[in-house]
C-alpha cells in the first residue's frame, strides 16, 4: 500500500532532483513523489523524465509554463494528488533541507490520528543547521509573530515539510489560496486550524541547502508579514 505521494516543487534544481528521488524511493515504507517543475531552463524537468524510466508508476512530473510561485505550485500537485486518490499528501523541498527519512515520522503521525503533521524546526529549542544567525532569528519569530496574531498554537508557521490526509484538502477551497510564497504556508496551517482539524508538531532537524540556490526574497518576507493580518481579519469577518 502506498504511503502517500511526496510533492516537490523545483525551479532549478538539477543539482539535488537525482539524489532526492532515490532517497525517497529507498524509504522502507512506499512513497510516490510527483514533481512540479517550473520549466527548470536547467534541465530539472529532462532529468525527471530520464528517472521515470526507472520508477515507472511511483514517479510523476508536471511541468508548468513559466515560474509562478511555491503556493501554486503545491495547489497544483494537491488537485493532482486528490485526483489520483493518494490517502496522505507530502510537501517537501528539493534541496535535502528536509531529510526524506523523516517522511516516514510525518506519515507515522497521521497515521496515529492527525490530520496535518509538520516537521517543525521550533517545537523542541531550534534545531536549524548552516543557516546565518540573522535566517535563525527571521524564521523563528516570524513563527511568535504569527501565533501572536492567529492564535494558532503551532511553533512552527513557515514549516514547508508536512503531511496532510486528503480529507483536510478535500474540505479546504484550494481555488482560495492566495499567498504565493512563504505565507502560503502559514495561509494553509490557518486554514487547517480554522477548520478544527487536529493538527501536530513532529521535532526536525532543518539543514540549509549545500547545492542551488535560495528562492527566498525581501517581497515573500513582506507577503508573509502582512499576509497573515490579512488572513486573521478574513477570519474575523468570516470571509476566509
Amino acid at each position: 500500500m502506498s504511503a502517500g505521494i511526496v510533492i516537490i516543487p523545483t525551479y532549478n534544481e538539477i543539482e539535488n532532483i537525482e539524489r532526492i528521488i532515490h532517497a525517497v524511493f529507498q524509504l522502507p515504507s512506499t512513497f510516490h513523489v510527483l514533481i512540479v517543475d517550473d520549466n527548470s531552463p536547467d534541465g530539472t524537468a529532462s532529468k525527471v523524465k530520464e528517472l521515470q524510466k526507472q520508477y515507472t508508476d511511483k514517479l510523476f512530473l508536471e511541468v508548468r509554463e513559466k515560474k509562478a510561485g511555491l503556493g501554486t505550485a503545491y495547489v497544483h500537485g494537491f488537485k493532482w494528488a486528490l485526483q489520483h486518490d493518494y490517502p496522505f499528501i507530502y510537501e517537501m523541498d528539493a534541496d535535502f533541507s528536509h531529510n526524506p527519512t523523516d517522511l516516514e515520522k510525518l506519515y507515522t503521525t497521521c497515521q496515529n490520528g492527525a490530520d496535518l503533521a509538520i516537521g517543525s524546526r521550533y517545537s523542541q529549542g531550534v534545531n536549524v543547521v548552516n543557516w546565518p544567525l540573522s535566517r535563525v532569528l527571521l524564521s523563528y519569530f516570524a513563527s511568535v509573530y504569527v501565533r501572536l496574531i492567529t492564535g494558532m498554537k503551532i511553533h512552527d508557521a513557515t514549516a514547508g515539510f508536512v503531511c496532510y490526509k486528503r480529507q483536510v484538502l478535500e474540505v479546504i477551497d484550494l481555488n482560495k489560496i492566495k499567498f504565493v510564497g512563504y505565507a502560503f504556508q502559514i495561509e494553509m496551517k490557518y486554514r487547517v486550524f480554522v477548520k478544527k482539524f487536529k493538527i501536530q508538531e513532529v521535532p526536525i532537524i532543518f539543514t540549509d541547502r549545500t547545492l542551488g540556490e535560495s528562492k527566498m526574497s525581501g517581497a515573500i518576507i513582506r507577503e508573509a508579514v502582512f499576509g497573515v493580518l490579512l488572513l486573521r481579519i478574513k477570519n474575523i469577518f468570516k470571509s476566509l
